[in-house]
C-alpha cells in the first residue's frame, strides 16, 4: 500500500507501508477519500511545527467512508461517509476525565504525533468518527478545520454587540471568522496579504478588513467607535504578531492564541495587560461535539465550503506540488489531496 511520507523537513515522497489489518474492537478501518492540507502540514514540512516527529505519514484532514468495523462498534456502519476527529485522547488522564480531551496529557494527532490519513487505508477508533450522509468527501475533509475555529471562537464566547479582531486570514483565520460570524459579533479581520484580505471581503462577506501595520490600530478604533477589540484570535502562529496583540484589546477584553509559535513570545505591551485587566487564552485542537455541530452547519448551508477549496493534487503528483504551495503567489487558500484506492 502506498503512503506519503515527510522523511524529514523539506523531503516528501511516496512510499510502500504495510496493510492495516483488521479492526479491532471498538475500531474502524477506513478508506481514505480526500485529505486537506493544513498550516501544520507545512510547517512539518519546513521543521518548524514543535510537536512534528519524523518520519511521518501526514494528514489529519479527512474525508472517509468505514470500510470494516470492530466488535462492538455501534456509531457508525459500513459504508457511512465521515469526519475524523483527528485527537487520540487516552480516555484516562486528568484531562480527559474532567472533558478537555482536546489537551489529552497523552494525546496523539493524528498525521502529526502518529501516522495520518495520506494512504488508502487505516485504522481509527471509531469513536473518532462523525457521520453525514448528506456531504461530499471533500466537505467532510473541511470540518477538522472548521473545528479548530469553533473551539477558539468557543474559548473567547463573543457576544452579539461585540467586536472580534481575527489576526490572520489563512485557512484557521478563517475558520475562526466563519464562527465569530456565526455568534453575531462584529467580525474585522487583519492581514498582511491583501489578496487574502479580498477573499474575506468578495468571498466569505466580511466587509470590515485592515492591513497590519503602523495604521492598523487608528483603523481599528475608527470601525469601533474607539472601543477597540472585545475578543481577539491571533490565528498566525507568528511570535511578533501574537506579542502585539494586547494594543487592539478593548478594556476587559479577551485575546485568544491558537497560532503554535515556534519562537519565544513577549508581552511587548505589559502594562496594557494589568490596565485593561485583559484575560490571555490558549486555544488547541477541538472537542467532539464540535464535529456534528458543523457538520449541521454545512448540511443547513450556513457554512458555505465551496469558496475554500482553491487547489488540487493527485496522490501521485503530491510529492512535486506541495512545495510550491508554500509560495503565496500560489493563492492557497486550502488545497486537498484525491487518494486513490489499491
Amino acid at each position: 500500500m502506498r503512503a506519503i511520507q515527510f522523511e524529514k523537513p523539506e523531503s516528501i515522497r511516496v512510499i510502500d507501508t504495510a496493510e492495516p489489518g483488521q479492526p479491532g474492537p471498538g475500531e474502524a478501518l477506513v478508506r481514505v477519500y480526500t485529505v486537506g492540507i493544513c498550516g501544520s502540514d507545512y510547517s512539518g514540512y519546513l521543521g518548524k511545527m514543535a510537536f512534528f516527529s519524523y518520519p511521518r505519514i501526514p494528514g489529519h484532514e479527512l474525508g472517509v467512508e468505514v470500510a470494516q468495523v470492530g466488535e462492538g462498534v455501534k456509531n457508525v456502519r459500513v459504508g457511512d461517509r465521515c469526519s475524523v476527529e483527528p485527537y487520540i485522547n487516552c480516555q484516562k488522564c486528568y484531562s480527559c476525565r474532567r472533558g478537555f480531551t482536546n489537551c489529552c496529557e497523552n494525546h496523539q494527532t493524528l498525521g502529526v504525533h502518529c501516522d495520518g490519513g495520506l494512504r488508502p487505508y487505516f485504522i481509527v477508533p471509531a469513536r473518532k468518527l462523525h457521520v453525514s450522509a448528506l456531504l461530499a468527501f471533500d466537505q467532510l475533509a473541511l470540518v477538522e478545520t472548521l473545528a479548530i475555529g469553533c473551539h477558539a471562537i468557543n474559548r473567547g464566547n463573543p457576544k452579539p454587540g461585540e467586536t472580534v479582531l481575527v489576526v490572520g486570514a489563512g485557512p484557521i483565520g478563517l475558520a475562526v471568522t466563519e464562527f465569530a460570524r456565526l455568534s453575531g459579533a462584529q467580525v474585522v479581520v487583519m492581514d498582511i496579504n491583501e489578496q487574502r484580505l479580498a477573499f474575506v471581503r468578495d468571498r466569505m462577506r466580511v466587509p470590515s478588513t485592515l492591513t497590519a501595520g503602523a495604521s492598523a490600530l487608528e483603523n481599528l478604533k475608527a470601525l469601533t467607535n474607539g472601543q477597540l477589540a472585545d475578543v481577539i484570535v491571533d490565528a498566525t502562529g507568528h511570535n511578533e504578531s501574537m506579542s502585539r496583540c494586547f494594543e487592539y484589546a478593548s478594556f476587559a477584553g479577551r485575546v485568544v492564541y491558537v497560532g503554535i509559535a515556534s519562537k519565544e513570545i513577549s508581552f511587548l505591551h505589559a502594562p496594557i495587560l494589568h490596565r485593561r485587566e485583559l484575560t490571555i487564552m490558549a486555544s488547541r485542537n477541538a472537542l467532539s461535539p464540535d464535529f456534528p455541530r458543523i457538520i449541521g452547519h454545512i448540511e443547513r448551508g450556513e457554512i458555505d465550503t465551496r469558496h475554500w477549496l482553491t487547489h488540487r493534487a493527485e496522490f501521485a503528483d503530491l510529492p512535486a506540488m506541495f512545495p510550491t504551495w508554500l509560495k503565496p503567489e500560489t493563492g492557497v487558500i486550502k488545497a486537498v489531496v484525491s487518494v486513490p484506492a489499491e
